[in-house]
């Protein structure tokens, strides 16, 4: 089973989706976060997806992979534009509504479309991510190992493909947590692809500057869709409290740990991912509200 690629229009804008399975199963829109394309959802996690019975869609945001992509320093949208994005590709596919699966960032642009177009939302499955509105001080800040790291951004010259390939090593590692096995092979070929297949990978930083939102804060109770929370343990990005909160924030919201994880998708977790998803989007729950 292979995924097959469309391009999706979106006013000026074009998106590089690809699909797996059946258009007539239930659909799985999958978000990717931050600076990172629709390859980190990764082949065989896809496929094990579609092989539940689910028509699975996973697509470059703005400014990854394919998709329209700006300069540098320059993203000229936002997050609320990201979730139209989201909306335009179920227009682009004919579905009324789908689940949406998302990952960091790509799990906040769910919660706006959850809550500015309800109907199209049939449940949200949020991973390693946080509350959209999320801003206590109380709560652990990032790792200050990658705070360093990515401060080291300013100098590195997205020109030299070995150099660029090593800076997202490095950023996986640390981003994958102490706790996790780390295997820097898959790691590199994937950032190798990453970097072949961007139109400009210096301009996946431009998710870093990106604002939006703020009509949304202290509405997440107002969610209908069922929603599903899965967190990392060892999360060094967000930390696992960040789930809790998010789970606390959505009326009747589940909670999924992963003991061993950091902030990623890691293989030895594909099989209870995949399985937790699979139940939270067959049970009839709560239908999108109209």
């Amino acid at each position: 089973m292979s995924g097959i690629a469309r391009v999706v229009r979106h006013g000026p804008v074009h998106l590089a989706t690809e699909a797996f399975a059946d258009p007539g199963q239930p659909p799985v829109l999958l978000i990717m976060g931050a600076t990172a394309s629709m390859l980190w959802w990764p082949d065989e996690f896809c496929r094990a997806l579609a092989g539940k019975g689910r028509f699975v869609i996973r697509y470059d945001n703005r400014d990854v992979g394919r998709s329209t992509t700006g300069l540098p320093g320059e993203p000229g949208y936002t997050i609320d534009d990201m979730a139209e994005d989201a909306v335009a590709i179920l227009d682009a596919y004919g579905l009324a509504h789908a689940h949406f699966v998302g990952m960091s960032l790509g799990a906040m642009i769910a919660q706006i479309v959850a809550l500015k177009h309800p109907s199209r939302v049939a449940s949200v499955t949020a991973i390693s991510s946080a509350r959209l509105d999320e801003d206590d001080p109380d709560l652990a800040p990032m790792d200050p190992r990658l705070l360093e790291h990515f401060g080291r951004i300013a100098g590195l010259d997205w020109s030299d493909r070995e150099a660029a390939v090593a800076f997202h090593v490095e950023s996986f590692r640390i981003s994958a947590g102490r706790q996790a096995t780390f295997d820097a092979e898959r790691a590199r070929s994937r950032a190798e692809r990453e970097y072949d297949r961007a139109i400009n990978p210096q301009s996946a930083m431009n998710h870093a500057m990106l604002t939006g939102g703020e009509r949304y804060r202290g509405r997440l109770g107002d969610i209908r869709a069922p929603f599903l929370v899965i967190h990392g343990r060892h999360d060094p990005i967000l930390s696992f409290a960040h789930g809790v909160r998010l789970a606390e924030a959505v009326p009747g919201a589940g909670l999924v740990s992963l003991d061993d994880a950091g902030h990623e998708l890691n293989e030895r977790d594909w099989g209870l991912i995949v399985e937790e998803i699979h139940a939270h989007t067959s049970g009839p729950g709560r239908r999108p509200a109209p």
